[in-house]
């Protein structure tokens, strides 16, 4: 194990945090959520536990910083793509927005777990401040898409609010599962496997269709 100097600057442990963050995400590209403990990232670190211990609490405390900063790649990403001014009629939207969701789909599988599992075991701190961020980037996609699109920002709250959750439900049911699928071949039943950029294009398509119209 390599020896573990612990942070003293502010910059030193962000520099930690951020090893921290890349080591869960790197292990939960590979592994079921219940399999990565906190002994298994201090493993994949070369850290001791202890160590580990100086900067989090639990494993949902990680789990929520790395959720939080690829929330904000994806709403920076979509504000990015779809400027103030847009006039895109909703055929060249709804592709513009496909594209984000589907380059952002690893947001999209720690959402799964979010509120059921996350933020149900983190520290009040680190929550309240995943919160902050979280309505911050919201607020200005509603205003963006309420100004874009000429609609109530409680019904761009609405649009925004179905594609997101359509897409964690999506992207789940589109996740690999092994286990699943020897599930389904145990019990030869056919194994559906829905296509990602597809169904989440149609959908946009239908709620612009709705709460856009």
């Amino acid at each position: 194990m390599a020896d573990f100097i612990r942070a003293r600057s502010d910059e030193q442990k962000e520099q930690r945090m951020s090893e921290i963050k890349h080591a869960v995400d790197e292990l939960f590209s590979t592994h079921p959520y219940h399999e990565i403990t906190l002994a298994a990232i201090s493993e994949h670190l070369g850290w001791s536990r202890a160590a580990l211990y100086k900067y989090v609490s639990t494993k949902e405390d990680i789990f929520l910083e790395v959720c939080s900063d690829k929330m904000a790649a994806y709403q920076q990403a979509l504000l990015t793509a779809y400027p103030a001014g847009s006039a895109y009629v909703p055929s060249v939207l709804t592709e513009v927005w496909t594209e984000q969701l589907v380059s952002h789909r690893d947001y999209f599988r720690y959402c799964d777990l979010l509120s059921a599992i996350i933020e149900t075991n983190c520290s009040i701190e680190r929550l309240a401040a995943f919160k902050t961020r979280y309505y911050t980037g919201h607020d200005a996609l509603v205003a963006r898409f309420s100004e874009n699109l000429g609609i109530a920002p409680e019904r761009a709250a609405q649009l925004l609010m179905a594609v997101y959750y359509h897409a964690v439900g999506m992207n789940s049911g589109c996740y690999e599962n092994p286990l699943i699928s020897q599930a389904l071949e145990l019990a030869g039943l056919p194994a559906h496997k829905p296509d990602f950029r597809t169904e989440m294009r149609d959908f946009i398509a239908m709620c612009l269709a709705h709460y856009a119209a």
